[in-house]
Protein backbone atom coordinates (compact mmCIF):
# COMPACT_ATOMS: atom_id res chain seq x y z
CA UNK A 1 0.00 0.00 0.00
CA UNK A 2 1.12 3.50 -0.88
CA UNK A 3 1.88 5.92 1.26
CA UNK A 4 -1.04 8.60 -0.34
CA UNK A 5 -3.39 5.68 -0.11
CA UNK A 6 -2.04 4.85 3.71
CA UNK A 7 -3.15 9.13 4.22
CA UNK A 8 -6.30 8.26 2.95
CA UNK A 9 -6.92 5.18 4.99
CA UNK A 10 -6.36 6.62 8.33
CA UNK A 11 -7.06 10.72 8.73
CA UNK A 12 -4.52 12.22 11.09
CA UNK A 13 -5.64 16.10 12.08
CA UNK A 14 -2.89 19.02 13.03
CA UNK A 15 -4.59 18.56 16.60
CA UNK A 16 -4.09 14.90 16.63
CA UNK A 17 -0.67 15.22 16.44
CA UNK A 18 0.03 17.46 18.87
CA UNK A 19 -2.10 14.93 21.12
CA UNK A 20 0.05 12.46 19.92
CA UNK A 21 3.39 14.25 21.16
CA UNK A 22 1.82 14.90 24.49
CA UNK A 23 1.33 11.36 25.20
CA UNK A 24 4.84 10.49 23.98
CA UNK A 25 6.54 13.41 25.87
CA UNK A 26 4.58 12.30 29.38
CA UNK A 27 4.73 8.66 29.14
CA UNK A 28 8.87 8.28 27.21
CA UNK A 29 9.85 11.88 28.18
CA UNK A 30 10.82 12.28 23.80
CA UNK A 31 10.50 15.12 22.68
CA UNK A 32 9.09 14.98 18.83
CA UNK A 33 9.88 17.47 15.65
CA UNK A 34 7.11 18.59 13.63
CA UNK A 35 9.54 16.68 11.08
CA UNK A 36 8.65 13.44 12.86
CA UNK A 37 5.27 13.80 11.52
CA UNK A 38 5.18 10.84 8.57
CA UNK A 39 7.28 8.58 10.86
CA UNK A 40 4.59 8.57 14.25
CA UNK A 41 2.03 8.41 11.51
CA UNK A 42 3.90 5.47 9.81
CA UNK A 43 4.33 3.55 13.32
CA UNK A 44 0.95 4.03 14.98
CA UNK A 45 -1.38 3.20 11.94
CA UNK A 46 -0.46 -0.49 12.65
CA UNK A 47 -2.06 0.16 16.10
CA UNK A 48 -5.41 1.57 14.45
CA UNK A 49 -5.13 -1.21 12.26
CA UNK A 50 -4.95 -3.60 14.82
CA UNK A 51 -7.33 -2.61 17.01
CA UNK A 52 -10.10 -1.33 13.82
CA UNK A 53 -9.89 2.53 13.64
CA UNK A 54 -10.21 4.54 10.68
CA UNK A 55 -9.37 7.82 12.77
CA UNK A 56 -6.90 8.94 15.15
CA UNK A 57 -8.97 11.00 17.15
CA UNK A 58 -11.29 7.47 18.00
CA UNK A 59 -7.43 5.81 18.84
CA UNK A 60 -6.33 8.72 21.34
CA UNK A 61 -9.85 9.09 22.49
CA UNK A 62 -9.49 5.34 23.39
CA UNK A 63 -5.65 5.51 24.81
CA UNK A 64 -7.33 8.33 27.42
CA UNK A 65 -9.86 5.99 28.39
CA UNK A 66 -10.15 3.66 31.45
CA UNK A 67 -10.55 0.81 28.92
CA UNK A 68 -7.12 0.98 27.04
CA UNK A 69 -6.01 -2.19 28.80
CA UNK A 70 -2.63 -2.77 27.83
CA UNK A 71 -2.49 -0.23 24.49
CA UNK A 72 -0.28 2.55 26.50
CA UNK A 73 2.27 -0.07 26.39
CA UNK A 74 1.99 -0.65 22.61
CA UNK A 75 1.31 2.76 22.26
CA UNK A 76 4.78 3.34 23.65
CA UNK A 77 6.96 0.09 22.12
CA UNK A 78 5.57 1.50 18.62
CA UNK A 79 6.91 4.64 19.12
CA UNK A 80 10.33 3.61 20.42
CA UNK A 81 13.40 3.15 17.92
CA UNK A 82 15.29 0.41 18.52
CA UNK A 83 18.29 0.41 15.96
CA UNK A 84 20.95 -1.54 17.48
CA UNK A 85 23.95 -3.80 16.60
CA UNK A 86 27.51 -5.69 18.29
CA UNK A 87 30.01 -3.88 19.35
CA UNK A 88 28.38 -0.29 18.50
CA UNK A 89 31.01 2.26 18.35
CA UNK A 90 33.74 -0.23 19.00
CA UNK A 91 35.67 2.81 20.75
CA UNK A 92 33.66 2.22 24.13
CA UNK A 93 34.59 -1.38 23.98
CA UNK A 94 38.23 -1.14 23.37
CA UNK A 95 37.86 1.84 26.12
CA UNK A 96 36.41 -0.92 28.68
CA UNK A 97 39.07 -3.31 27.79
CA UNK A 98 41.87 -1.09 28.00
CA UNK A 99 41.21 1.69 31.44
CA UNK A 100 37.71 0.73 33.03
CA UNK A 101 38.17 -2.88 33.53
CA UNK A 102 42.31 -2.07 33.73
CA UNK A 103 40.77 -0.03 36.94
CA UNK A 104 38.07 -1.82 38.08
CA UNK A 105 40.90 -4.93 38.56
CA UNK A 106 43.29 -2.89 40.66
CA UNK A 107 39.96 -1.57 43.01
CA UNK A 108 39.42 -5.49 43.18
CA UNK A 109 43.09 -5.94 45.24
CA UNK A 110 41.87 -3.85 47.41
CA UNK A 111 38.44 -4.52 48.31
CA UNK A 112 35.40 -6.11 46.51
CA UNK A 113 35.40 -8.48 43.21
CA UNK A 114 32.60 -6.30 41.92
CA UNK A 115 31.12 -5.39 38.34
CA UNK A 116 28.12 -3.59 37.89
CA UNK A 117 27.10 -1.94 34.05
CA UNK A 118 23.58 -0.88 33.65
CA UNK A 119 22.67 -0.20 29.45
CA UNK A 120 20.03 1.90 30.01
CA UNK A 121 18.12 1.58 26.50
CA UNK A 122 19.21 -2.25 25.76
CA UNK A 123 16.73 -2.61 23.03
CA UNK A 124 16.97 -6.28 21.42
CA UNK A 125 19.94 -6.94 23.76
CA UNK A 126 22.77 -5.97 21.30
CA UNK A 127 24.59 -3.57 23.57
CA UNK A 128 24.19 -5.68 26.44
CA UNK A 129 25.73 -8.98 25.07
CA UNK A 130 28.40 -7.12 23.73
CA UNK A 131 29.13 -5.36 27.33
CA UNK A 132 29.09 -9.62 28.49
CA UNK A 133 31.59 -10.45 25.79
CA UNK A 134 34.28 -7.71 26.61
CA UNK A 135 33.95 -8.76 30.30
CA UNK A 136 34.89 -12.49 29.59
CA UNK A 137 37.38 -11.71 27.00
CA UNK A 138 39.02 -9.69 29.75
CA UNK A 139 38.02 -11.90 33.03
CA UNK A 140 38.14 -15.26 31.30
CA UNK A 141 38.12 -17.01 35.14
CA UNK A 142 36.03 -14.92 37.29
CA UNK A 143 35.87 -17.36 40.40
CA UNK A 144 35.11 -15.21 43.27
CA UNK A 145 33.77 -12.11 41.49
CA UNK A 146 30.27 -11.09 41.28
CA UNK A 147 29.20 -9.68 38.02
CA UNK A 148 26.23 -8.46 36.94
CA UNK A 149 24.78 -6.39 33.70
CA UNK A 150 21.84 -4.48 34.21
CA UNK A 151 19.66 -3.83 30.89
CA UNK A 152 16.98 -2.09 30.66
CA UNK A 153 14.37 -0.43 28.00
CA UNK A 154 10.97 0.92 27.98
CA UNK A 155 9.92 -1.52 24.68
CA UNK A 156 8.23 -4.72 26.34
CA UNK A 157 8.53 -6.75 22.91
CA UNK A 158 12.31 -5.71 22.37
CA UNK A 159 13.33 -7.35 25.74
CA UNK A 160 11.49 -10.11 24.94
CA UNK A 161 13.76 -10.24 21.91
CA UNK A 162 16.87 -9.45 23.93
CA UNK A 163 15.82 -12.75 26.52
CA UNK A 164 15.86 -14.77 24.14
CA UNK A 165 19.17 -13.53 22.41
CA UNK A 166 18.51 -15.10 19.02
CA UNK A 167 20.27 -13.70 15.95
CA UNK A 168 19.67 -14.08 12.40
CA UNK A 169 23.33 -14.89 11.13
CA UNK A 170 22.62 -12.14 8.24
CA UNK A 171 22.57 -9.31 10.72
CA UNK A 172 25.80 -10.39 12.45
CA UNK A 173 27.99 -10.18 9.40
CA UNK A 174 30.18 -7.56 10.97
CA UNK A 175 32.15 -9.45 13.48
CA UNK A 176 34.92 -11.67 12.85
CA UNK A 177 35.12 -15.40 13.06
CA UNK A 178 36.64 -15.22 16.83
CA UNK A 179 33.79 -13.30 17.97
CA UNK A 180 31.30 -15.12 16.33
CA UNK A 181 32.57 -18.70 18.09
CA UNK A 182 33.20 -17.02 21.40
CA UNK A 183 29.76 -15.06 21.59
CA UNK A 184 27.78 -17.60 19.77
CA UNK A 185 26.21 -21.25 19.73
CA UNK A 186 23.94 -23.00 16.77
CA UNK A 187 20.76 -23.36 17.55
CA UNK A 188 19.44 -26.68 17.08
CA UNK A 189 17.31 -27.21 13.35
CA UNK A 190 17.68 -23.92 12.50
CA UNK A 191 21.33 -22.39 10.47
CA UNK A 192 20.05 -19.28 9.48
CA UNK A 193 20.37 -17.88 13.53
CA UNK A 194 22.61 -18.11 16.07
CA UNK A 195 22.23 -17.89 19.91
CA UNK A 196 24.39 -16.05 22.46
CA UNK A 197 26.30 -18.46 24.84
CA UNK A 198 24.47 -19.56 28.42
CA UNK A 199 27.68 -18.19 30.75
CA UNK A 200 27.27 -14.93 28.93
CA UNK A 201 23.35 -14.51 28.69
CA UNK A 202 23.88 -15.42 32.40
CA UNK A 203 25.80 -12.13 33.16
CA UNK A 204 22.80 -9.85 31.86
CA UNK A 205 19.11 -9.34 33.48
CA UNK A 206 16.56 -7.78 31.72
CA UNK A 207 13.85 -5.58 32.85
CA UNK A 208 11.35 -2.77 31.93
CA UNK A 209 11.76 0.64 33.08
CA UNK A 210 10.45 4.01 31.89
CA UNK A 211 13.61 6.30 32.39
CA UNK A 212 11.00 8.83 32.77
CA UNK A 213 9.50 7.25 36.12
CA UNK A 214 9.90 8.89 39.11
CA UNK A 215 11.02 6.64 40.91
CA UNK A 216 13.73 3.67 39.35
CA UNK A 217 13.59 0.42 41.18
CA UNK A 218 17.76 0.57 41.39
CA UNK A 219 19.05 -0.12 44.46
CA UNK A 220 22.57 -1.20 43.82
CA UNK A 221 25.20 1.61 42.35
CA UNK A 222 27.36 1.23 38.81
CA UNK A 223 30.85 1.11 37.72
CA UNK A 224 29.70 2.32 34.19
CA UNK A 225 26.66 3.41 32.54
CA UNK A 226 25.75 2.93 29.23
CA UNK A 227 22.56 5.68 27.48
CA UNK A 228 23.46 5.22 23.83
CA UNK A 229 21.71 7.16 21.46
CA UNK A 230 18.98 7.74 24.01
CA UNK A 231 19.28 11.13 25.48
CA UNK A 232 18.88 12.73 21.74
CA UNK A 233 15.04 12.58 22.07
CA UNK A 234 14.85 14.30 24.72
CA UNK A 235 14.84 17.97 25.13
CA UNK A 236 18.00 19.77 27.45
CA UNK A 237 15.61 19.60 30.57
CA UNK A 238 14.89 16.35 30.68
CA UNK A 239 18.46 15.41 29.34
CA UNK A 240 19.76 17.29 32.74
CA UNK A 241 17.90 15.65 35.00
CA UNK A 242 18.63 12.32 33.29
CA UNK A 243 22.24 12.46 33.55
CA UNK A 244 21.79 13.78 37.06
CA UNK A 245 19.98 10.75 37.93
CA UNK A 246 22.84 8.30 36.74
CA UNK A 247 25.40 10.46 38.48
CA UNK A 248 23.77 9.61 42.14
CA UNK A 249 23.97 6.09 41.13
CA UNK A 250 27.68 6.41 39.60
CA UNK A 251 30.42 4.37 41.93
CA UNK A 252 33.22 6.74 42.75
CA UNK A 253 34.70 7.73 39.47
CA UNK A 254 32.09 5.91 37.71
CA UNK A 255 31.26 6.23 33.40
CA UNK A 256 28.49 7.81 31.86
CA UNK A 257 28.85 6.56 27.74
CA UNK A 258 26.94 8.15 25.37
CA UNK A 259 26.23 7.63 21.99
CA UNK A 260 28.29 9.31 18.49
CA UNK A 261 25.86 12.26 18.24
CA UNK A 262 25.66 13.07 21.84
CA UNK A 263 27.24 15.13 24.52
CA UNK A 264 26.91 16.75 28.12
CA UNK A 265 27.59 19.97 25.94
CA UNK A 266 25.72 22.93 27.57
CA UNK A 267 23.99 21.38 30.38
CA UNK A 268 25.29 21.98 33.87
CA UNK A 269 26.58 18.62 35.04
CA UNK A 270 28.81 16.74 37.38
CA UNK A 271 31.21 14.93 35.30
CA UNK A 272 34.28 15.82 33.02
CA UNK A 273 35.12 14.13 29.18
CA UNK A 274 37.59 11.58 29.09
CA UNK A 275 37.13 10.22 25.87
CA UNK A 276 35.03 10.13 22.72
CA UNK A 277 31.37 10.73 24.28
CA UNK A 278 32.86 8.99 27.88
CA UNK A 279 32.69 11.06 30.86
CA UNK A 280 33.51 10.22 34.32
CA UNK A 281 31.80 11.59 37.41
CA UNK A 282 32.94 14.40 39.31
CA UNK A 283 32.70 13.76 43.22
CA UNK A 284 31.15 17.20 45.07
Amino acid sequence: MTSNQLLQQFVMTDKDFERIRGWIREETGIKISDAKRQMVYARLTKRLRALGYTQFKDYLDYLESDERDNELVNFKNAITTNLTSFFREPHHFDFLEKQAFAEIRARALKGAREIRIWSAGCSTGQEAYSIAATIDKCFPKRVGWDIRILATDIDTNVLQEAKQAIYPVEKLKDLDDVQRENIFETVQGDTSVLRVKSHLRQMVVFNQLNLMAPEWPIKRMFDLIFCRNVMIYFDKPTQHQLVSRYWSLLKENGYLLLGHSESLFGLNTRYRLVGKNIYQKIED
